[in-house]
């Protein structure tokens, strides 16, 4: 008999959970050791929309500051698209991998396993705020940050029930339609609507009351870090979550569900036109098995435009934010600790061009385009096989090397299409912010942040198709991130480890100041042929190797 849904839920799903959380807890502590050292006056003074969009107490201390600024906005974020995207996949993901057929076969109803994954995603995200609570008490302690009067157990509270809203609101939609994009991206869009809403709508005495439409009012509306828990806020988020819920039962209970991996796709449908089929059928080939590549893509939809409202948004907030500070204030900020502006990816942050770098492609960037190349490359081939459904691939006449072929595909066009909806929102916060950056260097940088996401993508298809083992491959990858990338910050800081820099692609990615100095065409060769090598490393790996079929 099949294992519990909900252990296996858990199981599935618990790494990206610890990926995300440490994350967000490793830049806490960044933030916090950040606002010790400069004058927290010049972002209190700020214009009062860039305070609200960026949810800057007007009376910030140390503390406050870095969890209003980073769990507020990008820690609720992040907590939601992780919510939001297990709710997305709890049934139309079982029915996109073609698996919801072997979770029905065995003695469990519809409901069962519904309420099995809403139940998984409420442990999750509660162990994650939990986590996330804690990360904030260590951080303060660990550097003597005061956090007296404040009340993160409130704040931690209004994020669970936001993060289980988006979750359910998705798994709603999800179970509704076997649409497992839809879902994602509707809850997303929502998401980010909402912020924006809540963050420029109370500036205008018409918006006040027109901003409780808006879930995240009751998020963050009543400030709970300052004021403590709003009750009712709470209750509302959490009463829509079970509304939600309820509307998947229902939902998932009158539809057909779909038992197949591979679904009719615009392309498909294009092709059974007399008129479009010699054209279709050139661009992805033969009507006998639909094009492995346009399935990925659909698969990780989902993901891609998640990273894209972020990529997007933060971006175009940054430019206007970065010209209305005064320069006395960014003259400030360029007193960073050296070490502290390498972890960051360096720069020079009294210049608009390295206020970027360090905000936006030192860490950010790279970090936005690895979570889909290495969710593709982890899961591309290894994910097929836990899913059982590499089986059903290989039985068309579909060899392991077009398989593998195709999923590198949708990897490269993931990776720069993170590339450019980056460059979009960059270039258009430097319009906005009047920073006159070149365009052509700003696609310079984009370009070698597709190419260093990239590598780290190649390097987890390499892992999955040599073992098969999606887990060790995300591992594999993240951990020699993180080391490869603090290989290169210790390079900027110490003469004798700056030999050893160059090891690390992330050398390539930024050494070369592409936003003042353009593309160094050596450079993005470099990570280009390290990309190449590992994606051709990946076919013999594929081909020697047996494939597993577990669930």
């Amino acid at each position: 008999m099949l294992e519990s849904v909900f252990a296996k839920t858990i199981r599935d799903r618990w790494l990206g959970w610890v990926i995300a959380v440490a994350s967000l807890g490793a830049l806490l502590l960044i933030a916090m050791a950040a606002y010790r050292t400069v004058d927290l006056g010049i972002y209190t003074s700020l214009p009062r929309v860039y305070r609200a969009l960026l949810n800057i107490p007007g009376k910030a201390d140390v503390g406050s500051l870095a969890i209003s600024v980073l769990i507020t906005t990008y820690g609720a974020m992040t907590m939601a698209a992780m919510a939001l995207s297990m709710g997305g996949a709890s049934i139309a993901g079982e029915e996109r991998a073609g698996t919801i057929g072997l979770l029905l076969a065995n003695p469990k109803s519809r409901i069962h396993v519904l309420l099995s994954k809403a139940a998984s995603l409420v442990v999750l995200t509660a162990l994650g705020v939990l986590a996330l609570w804690g990360s904030i008490l260590l951080a303060s302690s660990v550097l003597s940050v005061s956090i007296e009067g404040m009340h993160p157990g409130a704040l931690m509270l209004h994020l669970l029930a936001s993060s289980l809203f988006y979750g359910s609101l998705a798994m709603a939609i999800g179970a509704s339609t076997g649409n497992r994009g839809a879902a994602a991206g509707t809850a997303a869009s929502l998401m980010v609507v909402s912020f924006v809403a809540v963050g420029l709508l109370p500036l205008f005495d018409w918006g006040k009351n027109v901003v409780k439409a808006f879930p995240w009012y009751y998020f963050n509306g009543s400030n709970p870090l300052i004021n403590g828990v709003q009750w009712w806020h709470v209750a509302a988020l959490l009463g829509a979550s079970v509304v939600f819920v309820g509307a998947a039962v229902v939902g998932v209970q009158r539809r057909d569900l779909k038992g197949q991996s591979v679904g009719v796709t615009l392309f498909d449908r294009l092709r059974a036109n007399p008129t479009m089929e010699k054209y279709i059928g050139k661009i992805i080939g033969s009507a006998r098995v639909s094009s492995i590549w346009v399935k990925t893509a659909s698969d990780y939809q989902g993901l891609l435009i998640i990273v894209a409202y972020y990529a997007i948004l933060v971006q175009v907030i940054l430019g206007p934010l970065y010209s209305a500070m005064p320069k006395a204030a960014l003259q400030a900020i360029a007193k960073l600790p050296q070490g502290l502006v390498a972890m960051l990816g360096g720069g020079d942050i009294s210049t608009a061009q390295g206020f970027f770098q360090i905000e936006t492609f030192g860490l950010m960037g790279p970090i936005l385009v690895m979570v889909v190349t290495v969710a593709i490359g982890a899961s591309g081939l290894a994910g097929e096989e836990s899913r059982r459904t590499m089986g059903l691939l290989l039985a068309n006449p579909v060899s392991r090397a077009r398989v593998l072929a195709e999923k590198s595909w949708t990897m490269i066009v993931y990776a720069f299409l993170v590339g450019l909806v980056t460059f979009a929102g960059v270039a258009l916060g430097s319009v906005l912010g009047g920073l006159g950056i070149s365009m052509w260097n700003i696609a310079a940088a984009c370009v070698l942040q597709s190419l260093i996401g990239l590598a780290f993508g190649a390097f987890a298809l390499a892992l999955s198709a040599g073992t098969g083992n999606s887990k060790v491959a995300i591992y594999g990858a993240i951990g020699a991130g993180i080391a490869l990338h603090l290989l290169n910050a210790f390079g900027m800081l110490n003469d004798t480890l700056a030999a050893w820099a160059k090891l690390s692609p992330f050398y390539y990615y930024l050494g070369s100041d592409p936003l003042n100095n353009g593309m160094h065409w050596g450079h993005a060769a470099v990570l280009a042929a390290i990309s190449v090598v590992l994606i051709g490393a990946s076919f013999p790996l594929f081909q020697r190797r047996d494939i597993h079929q577990r669930g």
